[in-house]
């Protein structure tokens, strides 16, 4: 895959630090010269972005005369909180922080390879691998702090004596979800990644648009996909009749 532009920039002037970092967890680079990669540089482009644009909203909050930016993010805020609503999540609001954050934070990923010289990180497996393994871990955390031990039980399904046949195929579902997960993500964003580059490649200026504008439409969906999902999980992991 071709080198970024601000790739090429961390990799001339920040390869030290990458690979000391990566020493630290006894893991060496391909090419130690060129450590760093697109999809992490993207990955770390959008987490600050994100951190800048949520100082800047924070500095200029407003009650009576909200801005352009507010409105966005009390949008976004709104449509989070009607889906946990939908999906009916017990005391929702202890979650909505997280999937609000997941939300963005795809979505931004997602539409950062709309922009020219920039790439979505998503389109790599490991960028979705490392989301849906945090999302697996938060809404098991989030399932043994609402239900104690007893969140065990629902691995042997409402019939006691069902349980032999039960605990093994809920546990295979639950290992399952992060790779659905995965895949859902990475295929959907990488394939629309490349039917986007091949249609620039072969016209000029009308199919080109059209197809950003599926890629901005696939983006948005494959982020609330994802989000949605990750608010079911947390539903039934939660779910104090469950």
């Amino acid at each position: 895959m071709e080198e970024l532009g601000l790739t090429r920039l961390f990799n001339d002037y920040l390869a030290g630090p990458a690979n000391a970092l990566l020493g630290l967890f006894n893991i060496k680079a391909a090419n130690p010269a060129r450590p760093w990669e697109n999809w992490i540089v993207m990955e770390i482009l959008v987490a600050v972005l994100l951190m800048a644009t949520a100082a800047v909203l924070r500095s200029s909050l407003s009650a009576d005369k909200p801005g352009a930016l507010q409105q966005i993010f009390e949008g976004i805020w709104g449509f989070i909180n009607s889906t946990i609503d939908e999906v009916g999540v017990q005391h929702g609001h202890a979650y909505a922080p997280y999937i609000g954050t997941i939300f963005i934070f795809i979505l931004s990923m997602n539409l950062i390879g709309t922009i020219p010289a920039f790439e979505s990180p998503t389109m790599v497996p490991y960028v979705p691998a490392g989301l849906a393994l945090v999302t697996f871990l938060y809404y098991n955390i989030c399932g043994f702090q609402a239900n104690g031990i007893k969140y065990l039980a629902h691995l042997a399904g409402p019939v006691w004596w069902l349980a032999p046949l039960m605990v093994p195929i809920e546990i295979i579902s639950h290992f399952v979800r992060p790779l659905s997960l995965t895949v859902r993500l990475f295929g959907n964003m990488f394939a629309g990644e490349q039917v986007t580059l091949v249609f620039l490649d072969l016209t000029k200026l009308v199919l080109p648009v059209v197809f950003m504008c599926l890629h901005i439409f696939v983006a948005l969906v494959q982020a609330y996909v994802f989000t949605l999902l990750t608010t079911i999980y947390i539903a039934t992991a939660t779910s104090h009749e469950h």
